[in-house]
């Protein structure tokens, strides 16, 4: 059966979040990243991506980070 929302039943507000205060200050992760330069990644991985064909990637830095953890 299909109702029609009412107004009061909508969402009338909004909530915003920044990534940097969901994630503590002396949390690992921030540590890590203080001190590990991962650009040589990009290096690593250039001859195994198109730069001409197909549709855009997942940064590999970020895949690298996932496995990482």
């Amino acid at each position: 059966m299909l109702t029609k929302a009412k107004a009061k039943d909508k969402q009338t507000s909004y909530e915003f979040v920044m990534l940097e205060e969901l994630v503590k200050e002396d949390h690992l992760l921030r540590k890590i990243d203080k001190y590990i330069d991962f650009s040589f990644i990009y290096d690593e991985v250039e001859e195994l991506y198109c730069h001409d064909n197909g549709r855009p990637s997942v940064d590999p830095v970020v895949l690298f980070k996932m496995t990482l953890l």
